[in-house]
């Protein structure tokens, strides 16, 4: 098993990394404020959950196949891209408010917003070569098992990104309940959400893989 102090200094920097806003942050936000605290843990729960899956891969090499097929990487930044912008386009052209509660559990069930979020995790190349990247330095094969030791680290790596992003839950779901008691305003979260699928598709589109 992993010594304490490889421990304590992953721990560290995953603390550091997820504190820093990125594209699942703001998901995750956005997904809070247009629908509430519970579709905003789903969200986590599916990315998390990916994130699992994209540990599994780096540290057995899978992912490097992105480094060696650059056509793989291609193919996956593009099919994400295009998942990302159908999200968009269906959030967008509801024709209710998502806080809207009879539209709540029919439009948006929480098994798909799971979904939503796993696949977006696993459809972002940039993931599987930022596990790549971080992983290998904290294994070690002679700790003994390589399977446990992953497991362990991903689940630090979603210990703390469950306490900056449950922060970021709570905050937009109350955010978001403000904004839906004025009814001039109630459209925005969903509008926000749409935007923000939108730009996620952009943003893969146009990633290199430095």
């Amino acid at each position: 098993m992993l010594d304490v102090a490889t421990l304590a200094l992953f721990t560290a920097a995953c603390a550091v990394l997820t504190a820093t806003p990125g594209p699942d942050m703001l998901l995750i936000a956005s997904r809070s404020m247009s629908q509430g605290r519970a579709a905003g843990f789903m969200t986590y729960v599916g990315i998390a959950a990916g994130s699992y899956l994209q540990a599994l891969a780096a540290a057995y090499g899978l992912s490097q196949l992105f480094l060696l097929v650059p056509a793989a990487y291609d193919a996956l930044r593009w099919a994400g891209a295009a998942y990302l912008a159908w999200l968009a386009w269906k959030t967008l052209r509801s024709p209710a408010t998502l806080f809207a509660p009879t539209a709540d559990a029919a439009r948006f069930p929480l098994r798909q917003i799971f979904l939503q979020g796993l696949l977006t995790n696993l459809l972002n190349p940039k993931m599987a070569l930022f596990m790549l990247a971080l992983l290998p330095q904290f294994l070690k094969p002679e700790a003994g098992s390589l399977l446990l030791q992953v497991v362990v680290l991903a689940t630090i790596l979603n210990l703390m990104g469950l306490i900056a992003n449950g922060i970021v839950i709570l905050t937009a779901s109350r955010l978001g309940r403000a904004i839906a008691s004025r009814p001039h305003l109630a459209l925005w979260p969903q509008r926000i959400l749409g935007a923000v699928f939108g730009g996620l598709a952009v943003r893969l589109a146009f990633a290199s893989r430095d």
